[in-house]
């Protein structure tokens, strides 16, 4: 006979992120080798890097949130070992999310438990477990250096910067057009 069924979700399994990028690399990986059957038979399941991880991935911040706010937040889960605030790539300045990291993996299980879906600066914020931070990741991965979900939001957002970055676009050109109509050139008459 079974044990009682699990009526709530582990904390410390992969994030959908995590499974989707590794199924990637499988694919990818048999295609190079070939899709023969011995390849599949020596493949063993990997471990998995999320066991033990310190590291939380926080998202849905604030651009105006500071580390200082994210520290005081998070230090009262355990102490911290690191803080990584995101940067738009281009601007240098906070892009809505970091990388916090803890000295055990109990620490941020609890910071997942306790502080993930609370409001900083009135905002959701998201925590998932991280693999591990490493040099680079802290930059926006989006054309324009930001996140890459801002440069397809279509509402006002003011605790992401305003306006997503397609609609700003698409005003500016909007304005470039108006403006060159004003002139009195390139108009048809």
């Amino acid at each position: 006979m079974r044990g009682p069924r699990a009526t709530v979700e582990r904390l410390d399994q992969p994030s959908a992120y995590f499974n989707n990028r590794n199924k990637r690399r499988r694919f990818d990986k048999d295609q190079r080798d070939g899709d023969d059957d011995t390849n599949m038979q020596n493949d063993q399941p990997e471990e998995d890097p999320l066991k033990n991880a310190t590291t939380l991935y926080v998202g849905n911040l604030s651009f105006y949130t500071t580390e200082e706010q994210v520290y005081e937040l998070f230090s009262k889960c355990g102490e911290i070992k690191r803080l990584v605030m995101g940067l738009d790539r281009f601007n240098k300045t906070p892009c809505g999310f970091c990388f916090v990291e803890y000295y055990t993996h109990q620490d941020a299980l609890d910071c997942m438990k306790y502080i993930g879906g609370t409001k900083l600066d009135e905002r959701i914020i998201r925590t998932d477990l991280d693999p591990g931070f490493t040099e680079g990741r802290q930059y926006g991965r989006g054309k324009s250096g930001g996140q890459v979900r801002d440069e397809y939001r279509e509402d006002y957002d003011e605790g992401r910067g305003g306006v997503g970055r397609a609609i700003q676009s698409a005003r500016m050109r909007e304005r470039e057009t108006r403006d060159y109509d004003d002139d009195g050139y390139g108009r048809l008459r």
